[in-house]
């Protein structure tokens, strides 16, 4: 799996690719807890090039939307996601908890 993050002036922006299981979640969970530390709380995570994602990457994402929003302070929100990795949010009963967009230009606009 590989992560970049490219800070925006109102958002952050991680584009992560390949697999991420048990092995690449804490790697892909410390790129968020940096933006965090810095006081940064809207995230825009582009997932278009994921072929994977483990329990463990969920659990990356449920607890990095709980920092953003907690004190209204901000959101973590997805870019095109693809329909497998749609569906096992579906499944795990995630999608209602994040916003999905289309592409990462307008979840970037969003904020």
């Amino acid at each position: 799996m590989d992560v970049t993050a490219e800070q925006f002036k109102r958002c952050d922006l991680i584009k992560a690719s390949g697999r991420i299981d048990s092995n690449t979640a804490p790697q892909w969970g410390e790129v968020i807890e940096a933006i965090n530390e810095e006081g940064r709380f809207r995230i825009v995570v582009d997932m278009s090039d994921v072929d994977f994602i483990s329990s463990a990457g969920l659990r990356v994402l449920i607890n990095a939307q709980k920092t953003c929003k907690r004190w209204n302070r901000g959101e973590l929100v997805l870019a095109a996601v693809p329909e497998k990795i749609k569906t096992v949010l579906d499944l795990a009963g995630f999608l209602p908890l994040f916003t999905i967009y289309d592409d990462p230009v307008a979840a970037v606009g969003s904020f």
